[in-house]
This record gives C-alpha cells, sequence and structure tokens, in this order.
C-alpha cells in the first residue's frame, strides 16, 4: 500500500486492504454496519447491496484475487460527518493474470462503521473507462 496517510481513516483503510489480502470477508464485513449500503460499479453498471449478507455477495469476488497492491492517488477525509474519498491505482492478480485499473471509493461511516460504501471503478482492467 501506497501513498495511504497516518490517520484514523488511513489505519481502517490499511486494514481493510490487509482483509481483502487475508481473505477474511467476516473481517471485512465487520467494518460495515448490519444495514450498509454498497453501490459497486464493477460490473459496468450499478449494482446495489442493502445488509450485511448481500454486501457478502458482493465480497466473495476478493476470493479469487492472488495478489493486490494499492497506491493512493487522491485522497480526502472529514470528520464531521465521518468520511473517506480515495482514487487508487490496483494492481491484482485473479486466475494467475494480472490487472491494472484504477477504483475510486467513497465511504460515509457512522459511529465508526463503514454506512454507505461507494465501490466504483474508474478504469476497468480492459482499459476502458467508466
Amino acid at each position: 500500500m501506497k501513498n495511504v496517510p497516518n490517520t484514523k481513516l488511513g489505519k481502517m483503510y490499511k486494514e481493510h486492504i490487509q482483509h481483502i489480502l487475508d481473505k477474511d470477508i467476516d473481517a471485512l464485513l465487520d467494518q460495515y454496519t448490519d444495514d450498509a449500503l454498497l453501490i459497486s460499479s464493477f460490473s459496468k453498471k450499478p449494482v446495489i447491496y442493502k445488509g450485511r449478507e448481500r454486501i457478502n455477495e458482493h465480497m466473495q469476488g476478493i476470493l479469487g484475487i492472488d495478489g493486490l497492491e494499492t497506491d493512493i492517488v487522491f485522497w480526502a477525509e472529514t470528520e464531521d460527518p465521518e468520511t473517506l474519498m480515495i482514487t487508487e491505482q490496483i494492481t491484482m492478480t485473479v486466475d494467475g493474470e494480472k490487472s491494472e485499473m484504477r477504483f475510486a471509493d467513497s465511504w460515509v461511516l457512522k459511529d465508526g462503521k463503514i454506512a454507505i460504501h461507494f465501490a466504483g471503478m474508474v478504469q476497468h482492467p480492459d482499459g476502458s473507462l467508466a
């Protein structure tokens, strides 16, 4: 992980990525509120997941990741309300194939947990832009 600031949300982000690397979906889900909302653009169309069980479905995709490197390109956070907005350059290996893409993630936290997660892909592995 590159360019992650030494802040409360920086620590939470590092834990988030480590849970992905460890394929620890339960620990990852514990970072979310029970009624969290995750909006994903990974499949090039909006997919909305609400609640722990549905977000768990989304997180199953991490089981296929063999390597993950993140480089933060843009980082902004606020304290009241507690939010995070980032853009990250991602390199990952899935099924032996290395992919590069760019994500734009935003979190809105409630009581220290992610209540809303905008999981956006800015550049897909095929090079196309969102």
